[in-house]
């Protein structure tokens, strides 16, 4: 919860506009200032003061204790115009929170963490618990020193920039070691604890008994992601608060489900209980992984617990990004947050080159031309399955005309995938020319390049005959100059010669072009691969210079004055 603390009217509004906006996510304090900062530090997980940094600061300093508990702050000025991430930039998440309520407010952030203002991912704000000398090998990385990384199992990390080999070292383990005196330990939620209990089972016996199978596998308690049993067990309090004082979730699975699962130690008992001969293996291993610690017994007479440990292997995940048209307004905050997430991008280069400013330091990019959309698609996928966070980059929407299709054709459920949505080319052009758009419409790409023009034809008689507004995609280049006529020429033959087209080049770009012309007065020759033609149905009109599609028919021909 995000509480909100105003002293003025000013600052009040300001409040509001977030309380409206985020109406699950915030609380408001009333009051005075200082009564309700103490309210809100206690009860909240990051706070929004509408205070001076200094009025702010004096407020805060008797309720600071630990960085890695307090609340973050984010500081916002009378006149909101900065949005200032005070304490708890990282641990407390004000980082972050400044950006979001900047963008809410139309301010500026401030965030003068050290990393962050180099655009470098800090080490404790990565996601994973963090132990060690943070600020020492934080300082490295901040002065250029080599800093390497030690990965003894693969995970979808955000980019850092690591050498092979360097004096402090980042090392990536479940295991339980210390880490050294210029060493940070990264813990990865790679372990699952399968777990079986009787019924009224205490909750010292289940949680002494995780505590003891993972101590004697040396392993690391804060890379448990969660304890997993049967359903039947759902609510068994003994199992509930033992995940509860792990700080993890609980998961479970139907008897049946766990009754296919092939385990080394299947046992009677738990068949005849609750319809499966494993609870705890069978739970541990129902997502895959490797068995660390087989079934183990807890060690009171008779045994009220059982336990076994999986190392389930970190799954690479790859973003599919759209990136809008090409103006940097309309990259959208999810597509800017996936680019810096990604330790591996890969792209059109010409694309790369628009984002280049975005790329956090340690990012690799595997740039490659065009003509080469298969060849990107299987390197995105490849490199997604060692493991890393992948950014896979088109242009637009990544669904339409570009990399979602042949990337998703080349993955399979080894990875995670999240697609990012973009604006299109078709509607960018669209708002430049007015609402063109406003009632059904298809948007048909004329290369025949993967599409024979059988089809492609077969597809522009059908929009054609049914009325339907056409928005064409790469509609004409050197090597493909009559495609566009031939199209044109099939919508003609429905379609007055009046019918408004529009044609719009590099839409939203630096060098954008927007014309409004008729489909029999459009010269295909001015039209090339960067330009998208729309062509209006027979309801599209020209007003006023602005190309129309109307929402419906009927009140076009409604009495005067009609509703």
């Amino acid at each position: 919860m995000i509480g909100l603390i105003s002293a003025t009217a000013a600052g009040a509004a300001a409040r509001d506009r977030l309380a409206a906006a985020w109406p699950d996510r915030t609380r408001v304090y009333e009051g005075p200032a200082g009564e309700a900062v103490r309210a809100a530090f206690a009860e909240c997980d990051r706070l929004v003061c509408f205070l001076a940094t200094g009025a702010t600061v004096r407020l805060l300093a008797p309720l600071l204790g630990d960085k890695a508990a307090d609340p973050g702050v984010v500081c916002v000025d009378e006149g909101g115009r900065f949005a200032v991430s005070l304490v708890g930039g990282h641990g407390g998440g004000a980082n972050e929170l400044a950006y979001e309520v900047a963008g809410l407010l139309g301010a500026e952030p401030v965030v003068t963490t050290a990393t962050d203002a180099v655009g470098l991912a800090g080490l404790d704000a990565l996601g994973l618990p963090v132990e060690g000398a943070v600020a020492a090998v934080s300082r490295a990385l901040l002065d250029g020193e080599p800093v390497a990384l030690e990965a003894e199992l693969a995970w979808p990390l955000p980019p850092v920039p690591f050498a092979e080999q360097g004096a402090y070292t980042v090392r990536l383990t479940d295991r339980a070691v210390q880490p050294g005196p210029d060493e940070v330990l990264l813990r990865p939620p790679s372990l699952v604890v399968g777990v079986g209990a009787s019924k009224g089972a205490p909750v010292e016996e289940v949680r002494g008994l995780i505590a003891e199978a993972l101590r004697e596998a040396g392993l690391s308690e804060r890379s448990v992601a969660e304890l997993a049993t049967v359903d039947a067990k759902s609510e068994e309090p003994g199992i509930v608060a033992a995940a509860e004082r792990l700080g993890v979730p609980l998961v479970t699975y139907p008897a049946d489900e766990l009754a296919a699962v092939a385990v080394p130690n299947p046992s009677g008992a738990p068949l005849a209980a609750v319809g499966t001969p494993s609870v705890a293996e069978a739970a541990a291993l129902r997502q895959g992984g490797e068995l660390l610690v087989p079934k183990r017994k807890s060690a009171s007479k008779p045994a009220m617990a059982t336990c076994a440990v999986v190392r389930r292997p970190g799954r690479g995940r790859l973003a599919v990004v759209g990136l809008g048209p090409g103006a940097r307004d309309l990259l959208t905050p999810r597509a800017a947050a996936e680019l810096r997430r990604a330790s591996v991008l890969v792209g059109l280069d010409q694309y790369v080159d628009q984002i280049r400013d975005l790329i956090r330091p340690g990012t690799v990019v595997l740039e490659s031309g065009l003509g080469a959309e298969e060849e990107r698609a299987r390197t995105a996928v490849a490199e997604a399955r060692k493991g890393h966070a992948v950014a896979l980059i088109g242009s637009g929407d990544a669904g339409v005309y570009a990399m979602a299709s042949p990337a998703l054709a080349e993955a399979s459920d080894d990875i995670d995938v999240t697609g990012v949505p973009g604006v299109t080319a078709a509607l960018a052009a669209g708002a430049i020319l007015g609402a063109p758009l406003g009632h059904d419409h298809v948007s048909i790409s004329l290369s025949d390049l993967h599409t024979p023009w059988e089809v492609i034809e077969r597809r522009v008689r059908a929009a054609a005959e049914a009325d339907i507004v056409v928005t064409f995609y790469n509609p004409r280049s050197r090597g493909r100059d009559w495609q566009l006529p031939k199209a044109l020429a099939v919508l003609a033959e429905h379609r007055e010669p009046g019918t408004p087209v529009g044609v719009v080049r590099n839409a939203s770009r630096p060098d954008e072009s927007a014309r409004l012309t008729t489909l029999a007065g459009l010269d295909p020759a001015t039209v090339d691969m960067m330009t998208v033609v729309t062509v209006g149905n027979t309801a599209t009109r020209n007003i006023a210079g602005r190309m129309v599609t109307p929402r419906g028919y009927r009140w076009q021909h409604a009495p005067e004055g009609a509703g």
